[in-house]
């Protein structure tokens, strides 16, 4: 952040007066590269930079070149991604660029995707693809003219390198900086060309990511390492049953812990302030809490499930899509079921904030900035330009930082003291806590055609909504939630008939379900393409050649799906009780096929061999940031599948720490063969893909080694056991 921002922001800061409009109203409010209304107002809240010929674009006095940030950073490396389009436009390199959060503004910073300022569904570089390139373009189109007009040159005679403009006819050079004062009094130039994708310098190439030297030395600044003038730190527990309330607590002990300040609370947790964390953390082992547990005091996770079979089986669905009508056959049906999962973000969840009459100041890592600011509106009852939000880097998101309730609850113990207050979950209070990926029950169906293909595919899904709490007026107006048929009614196979349909079933009040990294299509790619197997296997056909007549129509999935098997040889013969899986999918505007290799010990242990992952994301950006993305969501989704579930006892979620909600290891991981393929097709989403295709490739690849099906996650050590071959 530059000092003349700084000064701005601690003088007030930006106001934010601006309201969430929801899904229809905001698609006037996106990512725009020209000049809006209120560039002007936000360029002054930025320092009054000399040069700011929109709202992501700045060039100080002293010649330094900011991009701001519609989107956070979380580990996507999202940040280097967009200094790539606006680099290649502006003709910088990366290392001329410094990147700083955008502030909370929806008119400016709105994504065209999630119509919003957020940060999810692997939406960002879709999102600015075009319009952070535009924006690039714009500058670089004033300030050359400037410097044309005083050479009094034509501008296409001019060059640009490293922010330095040439006439080479003449030997003549000029800084952007140079030029910047003037060129910011020019009007907007309107259209402006984009560079011909021949003449790219950035994209398209493995860039090193530009917060990587300070991740390593521990430089960056995450939510958690917030430190302000006089903050204290405190800790918190929450009722542990979902809807349960705070009843009393006995504090004496914890009054004796030395560094404890007071301990406070709200209507459903408790926290124990502090001069630092240890203290605050041993003051709270040492509280008495009784707890009011409330209506979900005797809840199973049994019981939720048992639950959703019935409304499965029983419940009034909605057709998500229907083409045509069952033929007459053999009706081939298979149970698939999913549990609940937790996000257990490597940073736990943390918010400092500070309240005072006049303000509320909050520094804390979200997806949803326009989120915290109206809901600690409501906490405070300030106006929301009396909200000021510093956003931070990410220690991980996975859709859990697009829900505030961590801040809000900060904002609310805040209000009751007049220093600021670092409110810090502890891991167990994290995952305990958690708003979880739904559980999905699916009878799904086919009738196979004498050549052995599906003429008649069917899926009836169960599962509570996310969508349905977190943005209602987004569903469909017959009350489909889209998210939860993503992937499935929209397969991309040759299908003639299908029918797919989806049965809503809510959890009980105060257990909430939030989005979870692949959302919709993580569920639907893992039980559509493990059925897809399953198919395969009926026809006793391979199931690579099996599923190429089916993508004729899809060439870039056929493409992707080829390549892979190529790259890891499918066909070839592997030893005992060792398998190969495949799963394709084309979610998010991308297209991806996994196979991944395993060995299955007679024990029921899985060992991963190898994974070869091909994906046409369309024009790839950073193609270094797609590997690392491809292979860190993998095994995100290979950890899910073999080791993740939340499981529910005496209303109260039974999982704590990474103990028992354990992650793949270091020494359990394979190497994984990135394939990307160069298209010229627009860009699809990466932070999601292979995370939602890494399940059904895993389980196909058991099955291929053991003979045992898995329809049910996580994976089952003892059936493993008890089926593998000899």
């Amino acid at each position: 952040m530059m000092p003349a921002r700084r000064q701005v922001l601690k003088a007030g800061g930006l106001a934010v007066g601006f309201v969430w409009l929801g899904l229809p109203k905001m698609a006037q409010a996106l990512v725009n590269p020209h000049r809006q209304p209120g560039d002007a107002a936000a360029a002054a809240a930025d320092g009054a930079p000399p040069f700011a010929p929109n709202a992501f674009v700045r060039i100080d006095a002293d010649g330094a070149i900011r991009l701001v940030m519609p989107m956070v950073e979380m580990g996507q490396a999202i940040y280097t991604g967009s200094c790539m389009l606006l680099a290649e436009e502006l003709d910088v390199d990366l290392d001329q660029i410094q990147v700083e959060h955008a502030p909370v503004n929806e008119a400016l910073y709105g994504m065209r995707l999630l119509a919003g300022q957020i940060t999810g569904g692997s939406t960002s570089t879709r999102s600015t693809f075009t319009e952070l390139r535009q924006a690039g373009a714009v500058a670089r189109t004033l300030l050359v003219s400037v410097a044309a007009a005083r050479w009094k040159v034509a501008p296409d005679a001019c060059t640009v390198e490293r922010g330095v403009i040439r006439h080479r006819a003449s030997g003549r050079s000029l800084k952007y900086a140079e030029v910047a004062a003037a060129a910011g009094k020019l009007p907007d130039p309107g259209a402006v060309k984009l560079k011909d994708a021949k003449d790219f310098r950035l994209i398209g190439k493995p860039m090193a990511r530009l917060d990587a030297r300070d991740k390593v030395f521990g430089l960056t600044k995450f939510g958690i390492d917030v430190s302000v003038p006089g903050m204290r730190v405190a800790t918190v527990r929450a009722c542990p049953t979902f809807g349960g309330t705070l009843a009393r607590f006995n504090d004496a002990a914890t009054r004796k812990v030395p560094g404890v300040i007071e301990v406070l609370r709200i209507g459903n947790a408790v926290a124990v302030v502090a001069t630092h964390f240890w203290a605050a953390k041993r003051g709270m082992e040492r509280l008495e809490v009784a707890w009011n547990r409330g209506a979900n005091a005797t809840l199973t996770s049994k019981q939720l499930r048992d639950e959703l079979a019935a409304s499965q089986a029983q419940g009034k669905a909605v057709v998500g899509r229907e083409v045509g009508q069952r033929p007459a056959g053999e009706l081939i049906q298979a149970t698939y079921k999913m549990p609940m999962l937790a996000h257990a973000t490597m940073e736990p969840l943390n918010a400092t904030v500070h309240v005072t009459p006049e303000r509320c100041e909050i520094w804390a890592g979200t997806q949803v900035p326009m989120h915290v600011v109206e809901n600690a509106a409501k906490i405070t009852g300030l106006p929301q330009e009396k909200i000021l939000l510093h956003t931070q880097y990410i220690g991980g998101g996975f859709g859990r930082r697009l829900e505030t309730d961590y801040v809000d609850q900060a904002v609310a113990f805040a209000r009751q003291v007049s220093y600021p207050l670092k409110i810090i979950w502890t891991r167990e209070e994290d995952i305990g806590h958690d708003i979880v990926r739904p559980m999905y029950h699916d009878v799904i169906s086919a009738v196979m055609d004498s050549q052995g293909y599906p003429a008649w595919f069917g899926d009836r899904i169960c599962s509570g909504t996310v969508l349905g709490r977190w943005r209602p007026g987004a569903m469909r107006a017959d009350g489909m939630d889209k998210d939860a048929i993503e992937s499935a009614a929209d397969l991309p196979y040759a299908v003639p008939n299908l029918k797919v349909e989806w049965v809503r079933h809510d959890m009980p009040p105060g257990l909430l379900v939030g989005w979870w990294r692949g959302v919709g299509a993580l569920h639907n790619l893992f039980v559509v393409e493990s059925f897809f197997d399953e198919l395969a296997h009926k026809a006793k056909a391979d199931p690579v050649a099996w599923r190429k007549p089916m993508l004729k129509h899809h060439p870039r999935l056929l493409g992707v799906l080829e390549l892979a098997a190529s790259k890891i040889g499918w066909g070839t013969a592997l030893p005992p009780r060792v398998g190969r899986g495949v799963a394709l999918g084309d979610p998010f505007g991308s297209n991806v096929c996994a196979i991944i290799e395993v060995e299955v010990s007679p024990q029921g242990d899985v060992r991963l061999r190898r994974a070869v992952v091909a994906v046409d994301v369309g024009i790839p950006v950073n193609t270094g940031s797609i590997e690392s993305q491809i292979q860190g969501g993998l095994l995100f989704g290979i950890s899910a599948a073999m080791f993740n579930e939340i499981t529910i006892e005496q209303g109260a979620i039974q999982q704590s720490n990474f103990n028992d909600y354990r992650m793949i290891r270091m020494n359990e991981t394979a190497p994984i063969d990135v394939q990307i393929v160069h298209s010229m097709e627009g860009p699809g989403g990466v932070g999601e893909l292979g995370t939602a295709i890494a399940a059904p490739a895993l389980c196909n690849a058991i099955f291929a080694a053991t003979g045992v099906r898995i329809r049910e996650l996580p994976i089952r050590r003892e059936l493993l056991a008890q089926g593998a071959r000899a």
